[in-house]
């Protein structure tokens, strides 16, 4: 499981860079905010957001890795690591200033997660499901996302923002699922990849989570899009994990008392985390045209 951890850690960091990345392509581009094709004609103009696509591309291909060694209970909650990166990234490599909140947030979501994998100790995940199982996980993650987005045509921009990326983070785990089911098919050979249809579903609910995250970034902060999305994901994977691939868990109830307490003190966490004035103040794009990276003889930001 160690392995699947620190691959995962790797994967998050990728994310985290490739979030800034996408960021200032959304931010910068020119599009009608409510038109999808707009925006990633947008978006597609930037070069930046083409660099942010391809760290995220390696990013998920470690965690790809990951899901081959490990259980989908185990590796998805590593990947909300993200926003602590997201946030030292930003805080130190752009001359900003790490305070109270980011160390309380950055440790107290690491110390929250190494608690909840030591405690439950989540094992197996080797059980392949049945197609009526991915039929009624495919029909509930629809649903899901359509009711996340059906909310999210009112409210405030943060409330918008945050029901694209629950919208986004449902797909990502849906995703993560089928990476789980092809990964664990590699021993029969890459030449029988083509006839999985986990393989296909990669690609289509893969690239629908694309898209809802782009448009979760475009609908308001990134503080709201990015919690929700690293909130959502793993409890909606370790579900997953869970029902499809048979993951295993410490039967002791102090243990299992013990893990849902810390995965519930993780959550807090990035909830403190996401209210940081490192991504709560300003736009990507600004501060990072403020910033400079250290070394470079620039003055802090403010």
């Amino acid at each position: 499981m160690l392995l699947a951890i620190v691959l995962a850690l790797v994967a998050a960091a990728g994310n985290a860079f490739a979030t800034i990345c996408q960021r200032l392509g959304v931010e910068q581009s020119s599009h009608d905010s409510s038109s999808t094709v707009s925006l990633i004609r947008g978006v597609f103009r930037r070069p930046v957001w083409f660099l942010g696509l391809g760290i995220m591309t390696l990013a998920f291909a470690l965690q790809a890795l990951a899901l081959s060694v490990g259980t989908l209970s185990s590796v998805q909650p590593v990947m909300v690591t993200e926003i602590v990166f997201l946030v030292v990234i930003i805080g130190t490599w752009f001359h900003g200033q790490l305070k109270w909140r980011e160390w309380i947030g950055s440790i107290g979501t690491a110390l929250a997660l190494g608690a909840f994998l030591v405690l439950s100790a989540p094992t197996g995940g080797s059980a392949q499901p049945s197609a009526a199982s991915w039929t009624l996980l495919g029909l509930a993650s629809a649903g899901g996302v359509v009711a996340t987005l059906a909310l999210s045509r009112r409210g405030s921009r943060a409330w918008r923002a945050a029901t694209f990326g629950s919208a986004a983070a449902i797909c990502y785990a849906l995703t993560a699922a089928c990476v789980k089911s092809v990964t664990d098919e590699w021993s029969n050979g890459l030449s029988t990849l083509p006839k999985h249809p986990g393989l296909y579903g990669v690609i289509v609910v893969g690239a629908l989570g694309l898209v809802l995250g782009q448009h979760a970034l475009d609908a308001g902060p990134v503080a709201a899009s990015q919690a929700a999305l690293l909130i959502v994901n793993p409890i909606v994977s370790i579900v997953m994990g869970t029902w499809l691939f048979g993951d295993h868990w410490q039967t002791s109830i102090p243990r299992l008392a013990g893990a849902a307490g810390a995965l519930a003190v993780m959550f807090g966490a990035l909830a403190v985390l996401a209210d940081s004035p490192l991504i709560t103040s300003r736009g990507t794009s600004e501060v990072l045209s403020h910033g400079r990276p250290r070394g470079s003889g620039a003055s802090s930001t403010p």
